[in-house]
């Protein structure tokens, strides 16, 4: 290697651009959006430069397939269930979010919102 800094740099960078991207997509997942997929996005930029991390990607890979494989070979009330616990479950993570964090100010004041106790 002719470089050895200048290979260890490019490295550092890699792994620092990618755990960024995964702790971006990590702390959008539980909220509507493709949380997970910038989860992968980050592990597949870390997974240039890093063995363990094409491991880690391929084991998401894996198990999202066989996952897809699964649901699509249950009945139908089975994945409309799983769409609505998911749903539900989104909805719940939205809703405590906005209960900690607040509205941002330009939301108008709506009769749901205050239902929801959230104005």
């Amino acid at each position: 290697m002719a470089k050895p800094h200048t290979a260890l740099a490019y490295r550092v960078v890699v792994a620092l651009l990618g755990a960024f991207v995964v702790l971006i997509g990590l702390a959008l997942v539980p909220l509507p959006g493709p949380g997970w997929l910038i989860v992968i996005i980050g592990l597949f930029v870390i997974s240039t430069e890093f063995h363990w991390a094409r491991h880690v990607l391929q084991f998401v890979r894996t198990n999202v397939e066989r996952w897809s494989r699964w649901i699509m070979a249950q009945p139908v009330w089975v994945r409309w269930t799983v769409g609505a616990v998911t749903l539900a479950f989104v909805a719940v993570v939205v809703w405590a979010v906005v209960r900690l964090i607040g509205l941002p100010h330009w939301v108008p004041e709506l009769e749901v919102l205050r239902r929801l106790d959230l104005q």
